[in-house]
């Protein structure tokens, strides 16, 4: 699925490169229509804001976005284990998933690093691509709630990827959370919002819980390891 590799390119550290193949994955949006025209509009804008940024601000907000702190963190097991042991286990499971799948990992990246994720997602049957990324739900919703309470053109690859695991919209209870978090939230208060959240409004019970499910497998709270991006 294309259109899981253009989300991939989009959440991505802007470099040069990225910039020059913005051409390209405007064409594949619009190609493979897996997404409504709704979401093709929003994707469509933010690629045109990215051409029309400078690229060192670009990379400036990125890393004001992505990398100064926890709640936008595109590293999916920080919002579910946050520096606990279980993080780790979580991170050698996904690492093997890859793996088993003829996957292995080549960038410096750890395994739950979102664009890194759906690069894999995009290279196995679409079928099963849906259905792992439908177990990251929870952390989606939330961060794509984050983004558009800034206002950001971020939020359009987050709305993206949750109407593709099939959900449209945002829950007013998830909107009400994100918008009471403030600016300024602390690890700590975070960690609360996010157990709330888990419980609330995961997809699927026990995605998220800590427990195992056959229903997915790859619950997304149990799985991932090293750094490096999947190639075949």
């Amino acid at each position: 699925m294309l259109t899981l590799k253009v989300l991939s390119a989009l959440l991505c550290y802007p470099t040069q490169e990225l910039i020059t193949a913005l051409p390209e994955l405007s064409a594949v949006i619009e190609q493979e229509s897996m997404l409504a025209h709704e979401q093709q509009g929003a994707l469509q804008a933010l690629i045109a804001d990215l051409r029309q940024t400078e690229l060192i601000a670009l990379q400036e907000r990125y890393v004001q976005l992505f990398d100064r702190g926890r709640a936008l963190s595109l590293h999916l097991f920080e919002h579910i284990h946050g520096e606990s042991r279980d993080r780790g286990q979580a991170m050698v499971d996904l690492s093997r998933f890859y793996e088993a799948h003829g996957y292995q990992m080549a960038a410096r990246e750890l395994p739950d690093y979102l664009p890194l994720f759906l690069e894999f997602l995009a290279q196995i049957p679409d079928q099963d691509a849906l259905q792992q990324l439908h177990n990251t739900l929870p952390v989606l919703t939330v961060l794509g709630a984050r983004l558009a309470e800034r206002q950001h053109p971020y939020a359009s690859v987050f709305e993206a990827l949750t109407y593709l695991c099939g959900s449209s919209q945002t829950s007013d209870a998830v909107r009400a959370a994100v918008a009471a978090e403030g600016p300024d939230e602390t690890l700590a208060r975070m960690d609360e919002i996010w157990e709330e959240e888990a419980v609330t409004f995961m997809a699927a019970p026990g995605a998220c819980s800590g427990k195992d499910t056959q229903e997915y497998p790859l619950p997304f709270r149990e799985r991932a390891a090293k750094n490096q991006a999947p190639t075949s």
